[in-house]
């Protein structure tokens, strides 16, 4: 039986180019014998959770990638593709440091790319990186005749990957694709390089072809019936099974086991079900819990001294609270929000509204059982004072029934 594994898979996540669904790849995948498939989205992870749970519900190890656009710093060139492929957690915390650069700092024309001088060895530490075939830098200047400098480029990524770094050829029906096959496994000779067979998915049936190119020219702005529009992608991009691949590449069977050997290579669990939130900073000599205390009661004074005020110009309280029983009231939340691990949140969505506040950004004054808690009160997270109206603090955190606190603003 053939084998091999699917390492560059555009799904519909890719918004741009890709229409495969995450639960039918998956399906297919096992359908067709394969243990592994990657989803490389271009420049996200937005599928990842999905997929990774849909892959292991049926038994096929999903394998986390990312197709990048890769930018040379200070030139005008095109950008060029390079696929990373997360071998274990080191890689996947680079690869998510990656793709949020590219966001934050790297967007061109609306499409976030990644620089190349972000990459070295740290930061790729962890990453089999795939050379993009004719879209990658070392697929372009062989499509170009510089030879010598498509060796230039792959040794300077051969010295930043080492051995994860693999030259890919592809069949995918264009008319240079012989030409640049021949050139890539000519390099992979004369530099000692591995190299692998891919096939670049972007659909799952040959049928499916023209919504594809539906999908294309709704992003690009273009008709389907325009015939000067470019033809980037050709009918043969569908999820091949390893029967239809051993064919495609009868001459040359240990391209497609590398691929599979590559599979093996990438092996990133994932915890899922588990929150991590964001730290706050604090204050030098200062703990979250400690601050939030401090704020807490700085904003207790504030609220009670207004109140009064309210009530000195005529304006009648819903019902008596002594001091007491405010005092008694914000210890115990505090000490259940801390106790849960809860205080970087409550000061977090503190600041965000305090910010909205102060640049005229409307806010609720409190709805659902957040407006149950005092500590969101005196914060300004809320305006509704919960003893004044007997609302719970309990409905909104529980120690005894764990869960997420949901602020609705």
């Amino acid at each position: 039986m053939a084998e091999f594994v699917h390492l560059r898979v555009h799904s519909e996540y890719s918004i741009v180019d890709g229409i495969v669904r995450v639960d039918e790849l998956v399906a297919a995948t096992a359908a067709a014998g394969m243990p592994a498939v990657a989803v490389t989205d271009q420049s996200n992870l937005f599928s990842m959770v999905k997929f990774y749970r849909a892959a292991q519900s049926v038994g096929v190890k999903p394998i986390i990638g990312v197709d990048v656009w890769l930018r040379e710093s200070g030139e005008r060139a095109e950008p060029t593709r390079l696929t990373l492929l997360c071998m274990n957690q080191t890689g996947y915390h680079n690869l998510t440091q990656l793709v949020s650069r590219s966001y934050l700092e790297g967007q061109r024309q609306g499409a976030p790319m990644i620089e190349r001088a972000w990459l070295d060895v740290s930061s790729a530490a962890g990453l089999i990186a795939l050379s993009g075939a004719g879209e990658g830098d070392v697929g372009r200047h062989l499509g170009n005749g510089r030879v010598a400098e498509a060796h230039r480029a792959a040794r300077a990524w051969r010295a930043l990957f080492g051995d994860r770094y693999y030259l890919e050829v592809q069949r995918l029906g264009r008319p240079d694709d012989e030409t640049l096959l021949v050139a890539t496994l000519a390099m992979v000779h004369e530099l000692e390089l591995p190299a692998v067979a891919t096939q670049d998915v972007r659909f799952l049936t040959p049928s499916e072809f023209e919504a594809h190119e539906a999908r294309v020219c709704i992003h690009d702005g273009r008709l389907l019936t325009d015939s000067t529009r470019t033809r980037r992608y050709t009918e043969a991009q569908y999820l091949k099974t390893p029967e239809q691949m051993a064919e495609l590449f009868a001459d040359l069977p240990e391209l497609l086991e590398q691929s599979v050997e590559i599979a093996k290579r990438c092996s990133l669990e994932l915890r899922l079900g588990k929150s991590f939130l964001p730290e706050y900073p604090v204050p030098a000599g200062s703990t979250p819990a400690g601050y939030l205390a401090t704020q807490s009661q700085q904003g207790l004074e504030a609220r009670l001294a207004a109140q009064q005020l309210a009530w000195a110009a005529g304006q009648k309280p819903l019902r008596v609270v002594e001091r007491p029983e405010y005092d008694a009231r914000l210890t115990r939340e505090l000490e259940v929000i801390c106790g849960m691990g809860f205080e970087g949140y409550f000061l977090i969505v503190s600041d965000f509204i305090a910010w909205a506040r102060a640049n005229g950004v409307p806010v609720g004054p409190g709805r659902g059982s957040g407006a149950g808690s005092l500590v969101a009160y005196v914060l300004g997270i809320t305006d509704l004072d919960p003893l004044q109206h007997d609302l719970l603090f309990e409905r909104f955190l529980n120690p005894e029934r764990i869960s997420m606190p949901d602020f609705d603003i």
